[in-house]
């Protein structure tokens, strides 16, 4: 029998590792990364369209004290992730140059990779919804030439992650991903001066009111006015009782209503930001009207207490399109 062989000496390869200086710089920037409100706020800043945010837009992020805010701005900027200037009253903040590409490939890498895990219960499939989230923002960067390829790339996979957070139907996920990165995209470039007047509509969940409120202007208005909704933790479905009167609503060539989450672009594209009676709070924008419709909440009511609601929004939005007609009503040579 032969002798069994000896172990092999170990012999290690010349080594490309990083050197202590780096990985420890490194290692700092990953450290200040790592509380979610931080990321949050890298994100809103990346992602913001002027290419920089206000403090006052990031401090709607969550519901921490202004000193909190303060904090983990200043920890973000101590690193050297962003930098920040004061112009006035507000200071404004825009991720460093140099680290922009790096910043951009964290957001886009993992983002799709957390809350894949909720789509077929695994990571099974993560590769292919990545693939297709890569195809989508080709597609949508297309339309949009005149925007940076990796603002689109971004907006389409945050697009999916909000969704993906309260979606039941996980099937139809990529194509409602799609509609509502093109509806961001379009409030991105929507010039206020120009074209017929916009409309925002602002509750809670998005599955009740300000769905009848968006449907009702976009049947009233016979197009003239552009009606959009959102909410600040939009439910995973519209209202049942609801959903009926939005089929009565909508024609056959209308997409089907989804709730969607509310984005400060989706402010700054309307002329008139319209909450209904639910609390939220917007970020003020000039040029931007604000209201506040005090309407019944579908959720409490009964099928027949909802047509009520309907019907009272039905008379506000009247009112609201009579406004929106004179005021933007040509003027006579």
């Amino acid at each position: 029998m032969s002798a069994p062989l000896a172990p092999a000496a170990c012999a290690p390869s010349a080594t490309y590792a990083i050197g202590d200086e780096a990985a420890a710089s490194i290692a700092t920037t990953l450290k200040a990364l790592s509380d979610p409100l931080r990321l949050r706020m890298l994100s809103a800043i990346a992602t913001d369209a002027r290419g920089e945010s206000c403090v006052c837009d990031l401090a709607e992020l969550a519901d921490v004290s202004q000193p909190t805010v303060s904090h983990h701005l200043k920890v973000l900027r101590d690193t050297g992730v962003v930098s920040s200037e004061r112009r006035g009253t507000w200071v404004w903040y825009r991720i460093s140059p140099e680290l922009r590409p790096a910043v951009t490939t964290l957001l886009d890498s993992f983002a799709p990779a957390a809350v894949a895990p909720t789509i077929g219960g695994g990571h099974a499939g993560l590769e292919n919804v990545d693939h297709a989230l890569t195809r989508l923002a080709e597609a949508r960067g297309r339309a949009y030439p005149h925007l940076d390829a990796s603002l689109v790339a971004t907006i389409v996979r945050e697009s999916y992650t909000s969704l993906a957070k309260t979606a039941r139907v996980k099937n139809h996920l990529l194509a409602l991903t799609d509609r509502f990165a093109r509806q961001r995209l379009a409030d991105i470039t929507r010039d206020r001066t120009q074209g017929r007047p916009q409309v925002l509509f602002v509750c809670v969940a998005n599955a009740g009111r300000s769905q009848l409120a968006d449907a009702l202007v976009n049947q009233r208005s016979g197009g003239t006015v552009v009606a959009r909704s959102a909410g600040s933790t939009p439910a995973a479905e519209i209202h049942p009782h609801v959903q009926p009167l939005l089929d009565e609503l909508i024609t056959d060539t209308d997409e089907p209503r989804f709730p969607k989450p509310l984005t400060d672009d989706a402010v700054r594209a309307a002329d008139v930001v319209v909450t209904l009676g639910c609390g939220d709070v917007c970020p003020i924008i000039p040029g931007v009207r604000y209201e506040d419709w005090t309407v019944g909440d579908p959720a409490l009511a009964s099928a027949e207490g909802v047509a009520a609601i309907r019907d009272d929004i039905a008379h506000r939005v009247d009112a609201l399109l009579a406004t929106l007609t004179a005021e933007h009503r040509p003027e006579s040579s």
